[in-house]
């Protein structure tokens, strides 16, 4: 794995790794980033990095994490959830009731915590205590984004799903059958991508419109 940064986003410098990386935010003055077999590094500026792995927390997996209400939070294989408020010590809230499913994407908005996986939405107000909305069961979801006042899940197949409040999902129709696995919003749109070059784009969410990307390549 490699972790890319830079201070003007036009010239970058590299710091090599020997573990897949999967995610990356910045919170509380801290870049975090996780990966496979429990992997978490920390850094100040996002150039000098510190290996914060505890086997003892969890050996599994680790697909994307966030930050809100003073709190990161990390998803990954097997329903595992970790939570820390300085990135530093973390502390495992993985719950087999819940769910074993594998935990892909997380996000933070509005005062609520989303994350998304296989066959599984859940919702948290504090990233410690979750709820399974189970309207959704049977759907494989890739990741989660927030904006105009709306969660997005999307996923394989062409899957998207909207939210107001993290609590109630609707399904929406995407125009695709290609897996989608990548959303931002911005300026007052989403934008999901996917395989075979696909572009969706939204102003809302709910309706969404195909746009040229000019490749064919999986877009992620």
């Amino acid at each position: 794995g490699n972790v890319l940064f830079s201070p003007d986003s036009i010239s970058w410098s590299k710091w090599a790794l020997d573990k897949r990386l999967w995610g990356v935010t910045y919170g509380n003055s801290t870049f975090i980033i996780v990966g496979n077999s429990g992997r978490i590094y920390t850094s100040p500026d996002g150039i000098s990095w510190d290996d914060k792995t505890n086997r003892d927390v969890t050996r599994l997996k680790l697909r994307e994490v966030t930050y809100g209400n003073s709190t990161f939070v990390i998803t990954g294989f097997s329903g595992t959830i970790l939570t820390s408020s300085d990135g530093t010590t973390w502390t495992n809230r993985r719950d087999t009731s819940v769910t074993t499913e594998d935990l892909y994407g997380v996000t933070y908005a509005n005062g609520t915590f989303v994350t998304v996986g296989d066959n599984i939405i859940l919702s948290s107000s504090d990233g410690t205590t979750w709820t399974s909305r189970s309207s959704v069961s049977g759907d494989l979801f890739n990741t989660v984004n927030y904006g105009n006042g709306t969660f997005v899940a999307v996923g394989q197949s062409g899957i998207i799903y909207t939210s107001s409040d993290g609590i109630t999902w609707t399904s929406r129709t995407s125009g695709t059958s290609e897996h989608i696995w990548g959303i931002a919003s911005g300026n007052g749109i989403f934008v999901a991508v996917g395989y075979s070059g696909t572009i969706l784009t939204s102003p809302d969410g709910t309706t969404w419109a195909s746009r040229t990307s000019g490749t064919t390549n999986n877009l992620e």
